[in-house]
């Protein structure tokens, strides 16, 4: 009996600590992604003047990609959902640390006002937590310093994790990609990869 109660105790302990385990990580994670967001809004001029009024004073749209180089890390933009009143970080990269402050901008991909893929990815259970309740026809917006786009869901699809025919980087058209981990309830490792699909709009 009184081995029982010492596995029954010890299960519950090992329980609490991995919930408590778990909230570390997502306040830690929240703390991030508030952070460059921060950064972000000062960024793209997405904030008031003195007067109360939009401050769109940002700069002037790059020509040519190598007018607008953001390094690795960098906090570079806003992904607003106006579906959701969503504002999330953009930061220049996909690795580990990068899709800790917010959403990833794939190294290599176009920009918006670019011909070509523009690829952002996100955590399922964070930034893109929501996404699957996005429907054809719903907008994203993205705020850079040199201007804000919008963009049209035309398409969804569901892929295998290591399918990467839906990045071919082409420039031919302006595309934007968002691809975050599937199924969006599963805990660990995903087996697939939930993408949307969004064409240029205008306001």
């Amino acid at each position: 009996m009184r081995k029982g109660m010492v596995l029954a105790l010890l299960l519950m302990i090992g329980g609490a600590s991995f919930i408590g385990y778990g909230l570390y990580e997502k306040v830690t994670l929240d703390r991030k992604t508030e952070a460059a967001l921060q950064d972000a809004v000062a960024l793209t001029g997405n904030n008031k003047n003195q007067e109360g009024q939009q401050d769109n004073t940002k700069k002037e749209r790059p020509t040519r990609p190598e007018d607008w180089n953001p390094e690795h890390g960098e906090v570079v933009g806003v992904l607003q959902i106006p579906k959701f009143e969503a504002q999330l970080p953009i930061v220049e990269g996909t690795d580990p640390d990068d899709l800790e402050k917010g959403v990833g901008h794939f190294r290599g991909a176009s920009y918006p006002g670019e011909l070509g893929q523009i690829v952002f990815s996100g955590h399922r259970d964070t930034v893109f937590l929501r996404l699957g309740e996005l429907e054809l026809g719903d907008k994203f917006v993205v705020s850079l310093s040199y201007g804000d786009f919008m963009y049209e869901i035309y398409d969804t699809k569901i892929v295998d994790d290591d399918d990467t025919s839906i990045i071919t980087l082409q420039k031919e058209k302006e595309e934007l990609i968002l691809t975050t981990c599937y199924p969006f309830t599963l805990t660990g490792r995903a087996p697939e990869r939930y993408i949307v699909y969004a064409k240029p709009v205008d306001f």
